[in-house]
């Protein structure tokens, strides 16, 4: 049978069609992956706590507000290469950057950072100032800082901030308490120590203090808020090329984050390319050994056809999941070595299954009537024999792709997977080993179990769709 008669078979079937649909889908994600994540994703940016830092830790989707009463802070990054506004003082120019938020929430943000890069000067480092505006009118300084002077021995252009930007934590950063000291003091006449401010000064910028027995209570001030970032320069050839400010929010994103503050998102989209690399890999080798293997050991006989079933017999005997563990212990844990290990031990069953079908159509009339042409031993296997045993490749081939993607995610979950590499079940590792189960963390484990059973059903369905094609008499009359 002609793989095209296959394939027609297929997308007769709803079941083939769900099949093929879930795998173009995944297929497309994963060349979007491809194309847009940096090759070095895993070590650069994934293990890297410093590239999430302005993330908010273990926040759920931001899409689960829909279904609360009182919505949760949403996270909100803002930021800017260039100046809102050019101002010329006596002093020199002023750059001011003006970030507007909208804070329509009943609680203050989670937290609040600041992060400065790329400054260069000529002369003097530029005066750097960052203000808070509220919809009651009242404003107040949050935080002032100059970069570092000109260094012994140093020339003009200063740079810096260029390779390591300054990321300042505003919300526990000593001259933004004592600038919210200050703010109470002046505009509402209340005099709150340091100790009372630790841990609520997002409370006391995005709220109205009242008096509450001995301490202070503050109560939610929504509304429009504005932060206003201005640089003052010496020189009109000196630059700010960075300003972000975050506004730390208690929801993040689509799939949430991580206790690090890693996008889930990311890393289960990121899985994505890779669970398809380590399932279409492994299955495409060890089919295509098994085939081989099986047409020589059937159609050869013989000697050769002892030793490949002896070889096919002590293989498949050895326990796939404990070896693949011990090995990875020993050896250490690599993709491309798990991956190896797949294919050496997945190829034994569809060898003795391809073996049993040669042996029947060497002995029949087709292979004996070409074999009195005088064709060659090799042109009767693979052009005349294979073809007709494609559809069971092809099926043991669908098979096996699932079954290394889960092969792969419970070595991770035990932690013996690619440290470098983030795959669906190196997150659901992470999500039991740090008590996300047991805390409630539930975006942390549901998804990317959800996507290693959803890749295991699109191969089901393939593998159903093509039941008809592998046994006729499963096929509809009419």
């Amino acid at each position: 049978m002609r793989l095209r008669e296959t394939w027609r078979g297929l997308w007769q079937s709803w079941a083939g069609k769900g099949g093929v649909g879930l795998l173009v889908l995944f297929l497309a994600a994963a060349i979007y992956v491809l194309v847009t994540y940096p090759a070095d994703f895993g070590s650069r940016w994934w293990s890297n706590p410093a590239a999430w830092a302005d993330n908010p830790k273990a926040a759920p989707p931001a899409w689960t507000n829909l279904w609360r009463r009182e919505p949760w802070v949403k996270h909100l990054v803002f930021e800017a290469r260039a100046p809102s506004q050019v101002l010329e003082t006596a002093n020199g120019p002023m750059s001011v950057y003006r970030f507007p938020l909208s804070h329509p929430y009943p609680g203050p943000p989670t937290f609040l950072a600041l992060t400065l890069g790329e400054v260069t000067y000529a002369r003097q480092p530029p005066l750097i100032t960052v203000s808070l505006g509220r919809p009651d009118g009242r404003s107040l300084r949050l935080y002032r800082h100059m970069p570092p002077g000109p260094r012994p021995g140093e020339g003009p252009p200063f740079r810096r901030y260029h390779e390591s930007p300054l990321r300042v934590r505003l919300s526990t950063e000593a001259t933004t308490v004592a600038a919210v000291q200050q703010f109470l003091a002046a505009e509402f006449g209340l005099q709150v120590s340091e100790r009372e401010l630790l841990g609520r000064v997002d409370q006391a910028l995005f709220g109205v203090p009242e008096r509450e027995g001995e301490g202070v209570r503050f109560r939610s001030l929504p509304g429009d808020y504005e932060v206003v970032v201005q640089v003052s320069f010496s020189d009109r050839g000196d630059e700010l090329g960075l300003v972000r400010f975050v506004l730390g929010g208690a929801v993040f994103g689509v799939m949430g984050t991580d206790d690090l503050g890693r996008d889930l998102a990311q890393g289960l989209l990121f899985g994505l390319p890779v669970a398809l690399a380590i399932g279409l890999g492994a299955a495409t080798f060890s089919t295509a050994i098994g085939a081989t293997l099986g047409l020589l050991s059937g159609y050869a006989g013989g000697r050769t056809d002892l030793l490949i079933q002896r070889l096919a017999d002590i293989v498949a005997n050895v326990p796939l999941l404990p070896l693949l563990i011990f090995l990875l212990f020993i050896v250490g844990s690599n993709l491309f070595l798990i991956i190896l290990i797949l294919v050496a031990f997945s190829w034994p069953g569809l060898t003795i299954l391809v073996r049993s079908m040669v042996l029947q159509m060497r002995a029949g009339q087709l292979v004996e009537a070409i074999q009195s042409l005088g064709a060659s031993r090799w042109r009767i296997m693979f052009r005349h024999i294979l073809p007709q045993v494609a559809p069971y490749l092809l099926a043991q081939w669908v098979f096996t792709v699932p079954s290394a993607i889960l092969a792969e995610a419970g070595v991770s979950f035990l932690g013996l997977g690619d440290p470098s590499i983030p795959t669906w079940g190196q997150i659901l590792e992470q999500g039991f080993r740090t008590g996300g189960v047991y805390v409630g963390y539930w975006w942390w484990v549901v998804p990317p179990g959800i996507l290693i059973a959803l890749t295991g059903v699109a191969f089901m369905l393939l593998a159903l769709g093509l039941e008809p094609v592998i046994n006729p008499r499963l096929r509809r009359i009419g």
